[in-house]
């Protein structure tokens, strides 16, 4: 599975959100690769999801890629959630398939 962590630059509030990610993946035990990636560059990049602030996450949303959105970056408790709830929605529309598998 990727996920992509993003924001205006690629290297400041998104590698916030990529630690936080990453705490929380570790502590479920899912493996994941999380990368950082500007605002400008993550239209072209695949991915099983996208993680980013709601300004970004509203334009961002008509892609293909599953968009969530993050009030507050280092909050793991709101990142779990939301990242558990994006993992049910893409199970049942995968039909079971592994993530991150087309």
């Amino acid at each position: 599975m990727k996920i992509l962590a993003v924001c205006g630059m690629g290297f400041g509030s998104s590698m916030m959100l990529k630690m936080t990610l990453e705490k929380v993946l570790k502590e479920k035990g899912i493996k994941a690769d999380v990368q950082t990636a500007d605002f400008g560059t993550v239209v072209g990049e695949s991915a099983d999801f996208i993680f980013t602030n709601e300004e970004f996450g509203r334009q961002l949303a008509s892609g293909k890629v599953p968009v969530v959105v993050i009030k507050n970056i280092a909050d793991a408790s709101e990142v779990r959630e939301k990242l558990e709830a994006a993992l049910s929605s893409s199970s049942s529309l995968t039909s079971g398939a592994e993530l991150g598998q087309s």
